[in-house]
């Protein structure tokens, strides 16, 4: 048994620390823009919609890529958080984009 443990450690150790960097990433881009308010989301979104207009949800767009282009995962789940919104209300007809 000991055998076996020093021969895998280091795969274990390995695995670890991508399964660390993979719930690491979840949390920042899923789990943690969902604890913003939705009030703050709908702020935004309003802000987006008088600001832009139509092009509202390409701004939101742009906004989450250039969150990507920079390693920045809570902005862009918030971003994208912004452009479901935007894409509900334009679906539901609540807005004249």
């Amino acid at each position: 048994m000991g055998q076996f443990l020093s021969n895998f450690l280091p795969l274990a150790i390995f695995i670890g620390m991508i399964a660390a960097v993979a719930i690491w990433h979840e949390w920042a881009f899923r789990l943690r823009p969902l604890f913003i308010p939705k009030a703050e989301i709908n702020a935004l979104v309003n802000e987006l919609i008088a600001k832009h207009g139509p092009d509202a949800e390409e701004k939101a767009y742009i906004k989450e890529d250039r969150a990507w282009r920079y390693s920045n995962t809570f902005e862009q789940g918030k971003w994208r958080r912004v452009r479901r919104e935007l894409h509900h209300r334009y679906r539901a007809g609540e807005s004249n984009l």
